[in-house]
């Protein structure tokens, strides 16, 4: 009797040393405010009160206290017909060095807006500790009238701790769908030696801290103006098209980033869906 080798087609990851988490989160807004959620740890929802005007507001918490290799967290996000919506992070999200063997971090974020709905997502920023390997994306399905503003913000290293980003991965993607029409697209992709690819003239140069902001409604072309005239300089540029409005900024000072991505996100929210300027406490805390 002969016998035959068979390989298989798929290779399983091995399985790291250490426990690593699957958290998920779900939260659905009617016009009359939350209708459904779900919550697995570490992923866990909040739901504060807001001020007076304000849309209804969920703040997002990883009880964990950070993510390393091989952690994974999911939030899909669900805004009916009509309703309007606001989604904070509680804090900042610290990715911290994944170990040899450990698949990459995922952060994976689905928002489903229906028609005449509202959303904003005000992602506070990913600190990403040097060696760490992160897959973030942000898949939004707009309706044809729905509007959304979002934002999020990448720390390469802990500068406070003397700590420079010099290798790991950074994949960071972004795609927005309106009434199921791919209309953006858009990832950023470096894996390995940062400190060269990274720091080069055509990467960051010696940024530190990246932030994009998106409205994406069919007037976005209306604050194409507006938003340039937030920024001066080259660390800054915005443009319109298709039914969308994007930033992009960098700076070598997270803090100072965060300063001017809080400002900007302030004014736009405030001509586009007249709220406060100031953004929910939380994003102060």
């Amino acid at each position: 009797m002969s016998y035959m080798t068979v390989q298989s087609a798929i290779t399983v990851p091995p399985k790291s040393r250490h426990q690593r988490v699957d958290g998920r989160a779900m939260v659905a807004f009617s016009p009359r405010g939350v209708r459904d959620m779900m919550q697995v740890a570490p992923a866990r929802l909040l739901f504060p009160d807001g001020r007076e005007g304000d849309f209804p507001l969920a703040v997002t918490v990883t009880t964990s206290g950070g993510l390393t290799g091989g952690d994974r967290l999911a939030l899909d996000v669900i805004v009916d017909p009509g309703a309007a919506a606001t989604i904070v992070p509680q804090a900042a999200e610290k990715l911290y060095r994944a170990l040899d063997e450990d698949e990459p971090t995922r952060i994976d974020t689905r928002i489903t807006i229906g028609a005449g709905a509202t959303c904003e997502w005000l992602a506070q920023e990913a600190i990403l500790f040097d060696r760490s390997r992160m897959r973030r994306t942000l898949d939004a399905n707009l309706a044809p009238d729905a509007r959304m503003l979002a934002m999020e913000t990448l720390v390469l290293g802990r500068g406070a701790m003397g700590e420079s980003y010099t290798s790991g991965l950074i994949h960071d993607a972004w795609r927005i769908r309106r009434d199921g029409r791919l209309v953006w697209a858009d990832t950023l992709h470096v894996e390995g030696d940062f400190a060269n690819q990274g720091r080069a003239p055509f990467g960051f140069g010696d940024a530190t801290a990246i932030a994009t902001l998106v409205y994406a409604g069919a007037d976005a072309g209306d604050y194409l103006d507006l938003a340039r005239s937030l920024f001066e300089g080259p660390g800054a540029g915005a443009t319109s098209f298709d039914g969308l409005l994007i930033l992009r900024l960098t700076a070598a000072d997270p803090q100072a980033l965060r300063k001017d991505v809080m400002r900007a996100a302030g004014i736009l929210r405030a001509a586009i869906f007249g709220l406060s300027p100031t953004m929910p406490t939380i994003c102060y805390c």
